[in-house]
């Protein structure tokens, strides 16, 4: 397959960065496009860890300008910002991975929990890019929405168990994600002094990606009780879920026949932890049950299998390719 120009819009921040660390080995896609929403600088000014690496200018985006160089943009914005340029870019025959809650939900949920959205006909062309899920439809559409960390951990978690989860109780999701999760930009909870030896919920009971979740479960939002936690590491994502059955059922291996075929998802014989699946696009499963109740323990990390090689994994679907080539796959923390 000949050279595909890919394009990145957002690269300031940590995602942008795990972008380029993944692309720039990856056999297939060339970065022939970098920008942010200011421009007129360099990606090592940005991020001096790729000095001696790679070397770009990054211009301020413009949708006619990546369309002349690119045959897909990978979007690294904020909601909002992100329907803009999708909506111009599609026109212009571009393929998107949109990394953004933009398109993860549709318009009323999405006008519910976020704000007014101005591209609604894309969101019915979008397809929701967890390939477990999707993998036949992320093939041939041009709009992928990229999942959110969160949601990615738990409905991993879940989705094996959804047909078992009994009516009318609640599915409880108890989240934790390194401090990255958060961006890049800083704020008085992600102050030094503030979560080292620290921990705190935030958005408890409210938080938006809760509908992102119920919806791909296929279960009403009110079902789903969501409360994320910043914890005193760098990256990296836990989930821990609660689940009532009502039937019998060999919970493990049921979890390992639903995920036989996908590379991506380890079945564990331990509870998960984040380390393991640090610096690589895995998520680690485990489930235990005790009466009635399901725990499932789910692990990624949250800027790779939570947004960034998952991004690159949909490329590689869009594009015909396997969904392992380019991404990271050793763990690099010991």
């Amino acid at each position: 397959m000949k050279q595909i120009n890919v394009g990145i819009i957002g690269a300031s921040g940590y995602t942008g960065l795990e972008l380029v660390k993944i692309l720039l080995t990856h056999p297939n896609f060339n970065i022939n496009y970098v920008a942010t929403s200011s421009g007129e600088t360099f990606i090592t000014k940005l991020h001096p860890s790729l000095d001696a690496v790679f070397e770009c200018e990054v211009v301020k985006a413009d949708s006619l300008d990546v369309a002349k160089k690119c045959d897909l943009v990978f979007l690294a914005l904020p909601h909002k910002t992100a329907m803009v340029f999708v909506k111009e870019l599609i026109n212009l025959n571009v393929k998107v991975v949109d990394l953004s809650a933009d398109y993860r939900l549709d318009q009323k949920r999405y006008e519910i929990y976020y704000t007014k959205h101005i591209d609604v006909k894309n969101i019915e062309n979008s397809v929701y890019g967890l390939p477990e899920l999707f993998s036949d439809d992320i093939k041939s559409t041009s709009l992928v929405a990229n999942p959110g960390c969160y949601p990615t951990a738990s409905i991993l978690g879940l989705l094996a168990f959804r047909k078992y989860i009994k009516k009318d109780t609640k599915i409880i999701i108890d989240a934790k994600s390194g401090v990255s999760g958060a961006g890049k930009k800083l704020s008085e909870a992600t102050h030094f002094v503030s979560i080292n030896d620290n921990m705190h919920a935030y958005n408890p009971l409210e938080h938006r990606h809760s509908p992102e979740i119920a919806k791909y479960i296929e279960v009403d939002d009110d079902k789903v009780i969501f409360v994320p936690h910043l914890v005193p590491a760098t990256r990296g994502m836990l989930s821990s879920i609660y689940i009532e059955v009502d039937e019998n059922f060999d919970e493990k291996e049921v979890l390992k026949e639903f995920y036989k075929n996908n590379y991506f998802v380890r079945v564990r014989d331990e509870p998960v932890c984040m380390k393991n699946v640090a610096g690589t696009n895995f998520c680690d499963i485990y489930v235990k049950r005790a009466g009635n109740t399901l725990f499932i323990s789910s692990a990624i990390d949250n800027l790779l299998r939570g947004a960034s090689s998952q991004a690159v994994v949909n490329a590689n679907l869009m594009y015909g390719l396997d969904e392992k080539v380019g991404i990271p796959i050793i763990s690099y923390v010991p």
